[in-house]
């Protein structure tokens, strides 16, 4: 079969998306790459696909038990002989695994990468025919990356041993210059063909709110998206028992996953999730990576997380089969300081010298003082994270909070002369919060003990709400006006910047919300009526269908114990409401059919709708 018909038959696609082509035409030519694409732009199918038309078996290099067992699962259910190797399987199991994988019984093998080392292992690859390793979540190679895992650092040294080098191809979705570089050289990559798609999730709503009350903003969330399945992240364990607590008190189907629990319990749960058995996910970052349940609907995020990098990976999982999607922030300036208590409190790397390791900690507070400039910009927020990615848009995406708040821009040279002028005269030793009391006129005792109450600025604006002069000072920092140290006091500082605003009368400019945006609705109406999915609305005849044929799905995954969006995912159950096939030829020009899912599935569903079609006829 040639790559088309692999495409169609296994996994019951069409065409290639973005990228997907000259990635997997340039493994097929025996070359490296190195593919940078967002989460659910189809960058599995890149290696999945030569690795079944190889001479040979791919190894697949993932970093977590759950990713391995979804990929695994999902091969399975598309008639790909697949498995895993990890610390998941009893020494039984694994022996077993590995004498079939001998056999040429597994075209593809996810492996863990400590297993990669052990006696066993290398005995299996070194007989056989290695076609391809495959780096999946390469970032996880580079200490820069944020989710470095020093057992990646394993895989040179394995393919290294190999008899014959194989096509190494690494794919990430997220990767910052340092550390696309640090990936290059560590996995020693051949002249790679590179391909980066961009890291924009256009189907993604992005917005950041600040609510007093985050728990009743919660709610109402979840109460106005009712059916949907969503993942809400919290800094600590703690947290997260309050959170799923008070949203089960309140009658919502909800679970909870943190470090905190057993590994019983945590599998249980996260099971409950991907099988659409709970709802709602409230969890910590230890919970997401890998997980491709392509049905989730939201992610809210109810304290800020530590990076850019961690918050794209998480909003990441929301949508992944390219449906609307929304990703919410809430914001509060605790959340600034329980990650700076992360930071400074770091246990993963031990492993590091002293200098290396504080290294790695100024730039992660680099990184947090980005992310936390993220929810204070009024630019667009898509355009924030793609710039920070080293993209750029036209800074408006028409699908975040600030592209469709109504913002005006209004003069505040004024207010940031003396914010900077304070700066200036208190010999830049205080962090912006002393900074902007000091300009507002507050009578602290840290301003009494700091005497910046005799500095010229001192309630220079003391009419000003205090709100305001916070804006003004993130809007100085996040442009360059000013600079913040990189370190858990974040002293700010001057700039080159600083000086043409005081010396040579530069204006200062920024964009805020009009005055009449700024009331915040109690509670949005239900949804109700017409369903909208990628520009495709189901009329309520459709929709009821949708939800036929959900019930259906969920039938067969219980009988087969996989997960829903295994059996077919939510836009292939839509493309089969709009277009409604009444026989095999039919169905198989639906998005996400392919041949073996057919006949695997197939008649059910043909039956299902032709079922409905004459109830509706009655």
């Amino acid at each position: 079969m040639n790559k088309y018909e692999v495409l169609k038959q296994y996994f019951g696609y069409d065409t290639f998306r973005e990228g997907q082509e000259t990635l997997i035409d340039s493994i097929l030519n025996g070359q490296d790459v190195f593919g940078i694409m967002p989460t659910g732009s189809g960058k599995s199918l890149c290696f999945q696909i030569p690795a079944l038309m190889m001479d040979g078996i791919t190894l697949v290099i993932s970093p977590l038990i759950s990713l391995m067992k979804d990929q695994v699962a999902a091969l399975n259910q598309a008639g790909i002989h697949a498995a895993y190797l990890n610390s998941s399987l009893t020494a039984g199991q694994y022996r077993k695994a590995l004498a079939y994988a001998a056999q040429g019984r597994y075209p593809i093998i996810y492996v863990a990468p400590e297993r990669l080392a052990t006696d066993a292992f290398l005995n299996f690859a070194l007989h056989t025919k290695i076609s391809m390793v495959a780096v999946d979540e390469a970032h996880c190679v580079s200490q820069w990356g944020q989710d470095f895992r020093p057992n990646y650092l394993k895989i040179v040294d394995f393919v290294r041993r190999l008899p014959v080098r194989p096509v190494v191809s690494a794919f990430t979705a997220t990767a910052t210059k340092e550390v696309k570089e640090d990936i290059i050289d560590i996995l020693m990559l051949q002249n790679p063909i590179m391909v980066t798609t961009g890291y924009d999730r256009p189907n993604l709503y992005l917005g950041v709110q600040s609510p007093k009350d985050k728990y009743a903003a919660l709610r109402n969330f979840a109460e106005t998206h009712p059916g949907q399945c969503g993942i809400v992240y919290c800094l600590t364990r703690k947290l997260v028992e309050e959170i799923s607590s008070r949203l089960q008190a309140d009658g919502f189907s909800v679970t909870r996953y943190h470090a905190g629990l057993n590994d019983a319990e945590r599998r249980q749960n996260q099971d409950d999730f991907i099988y659409d058995r709970s709802q709602i996910m409230v969890a910590t970052n230890a919970f997401g990576m890998g997980i491709d349940k392509s049905n989730v609907r939201y992610v809210i995020h109810y304290n800020m997380p530590k990076s850019i990098e961690a918050f794209y990976q998480e909003i990441g999982r929301c949508s992944r089969d390219g449906e609307p999607g929304e990703c919410i922030l809430f914001y509060s300036g605790q959340d600034v300081i329980t990650n700076q208590w992360f930071i400074e409190n770091n246990q993963e790397n031990q492993e590091l010298d002293d200098f290396t390791r504080n290294l790695v900690m100024e730039r992660d507070h680099e990184r947090l003082r980005r992310m936390t400039y993220y929810c204070f910009t009024n630019e667009c927020l898509r355009d924030y994270i793609l710039r920070y990615f080293g993209e750029y848009g036209s800074n408006y995406c028409g699908n975040c909070m600030n592209c469709i708040t109504q913002f005006e821009t209004v003069d505040v040279t004024e207010v940031s002369r003396s914010l900077i002028g304070c700066v200036a005269a208190s010999h830049q030793r205080y962090g912006a919060g002393v900074i902007v009391d000091a300009v507002h006129g507050a009578n602290t005792v840290k301003i009494r003990q700091y005497r910046l109450n005799e500095n010229p600025f001192y309630a220079a604006h003391s009419k000003e709400p205090v709100y305001r002069l916070r804006q003004i000072m993130n809007h100085l920092l996040l442009n360059g006006y000013l600079e913040a140290t990189n370190d858990a006091y974040s002293i700010v500082k001057l700039t080159e910047e600083s000086e043409k605003v005081l010396e040579e009368g530069e204006t200062v400019s920024m964009k805020m919300a009009k005055e009449q945006e700024k009331a915040v609705k109690e509670k949005a109406p239900k949804k109700t009526g017409k369903t909208k999915m990628t520009g495709v609305t189901l009329d309520e005849n459709e929709e009821a269908l949708f939800e036929q044929l959900r019930t259906l799905r969920m039938q067969i995954a219980r009988e087969e114990n996989v997960p829903p969006y295994i059996v077919f995912s939510d836009k292939t159950l839509v493309h089969m409401c709009k277009i409604k096939p009444e026989n095999r030829q039919e169905m198989l020009t639906v998005t996400g059919v392919g041949e073996f899912k057919f006949e695997k599935y197939g008649e059910r569903f043909l039956e299902e709708l032709k079922k409905v079609k004459s109830q509706s006829e009655m």
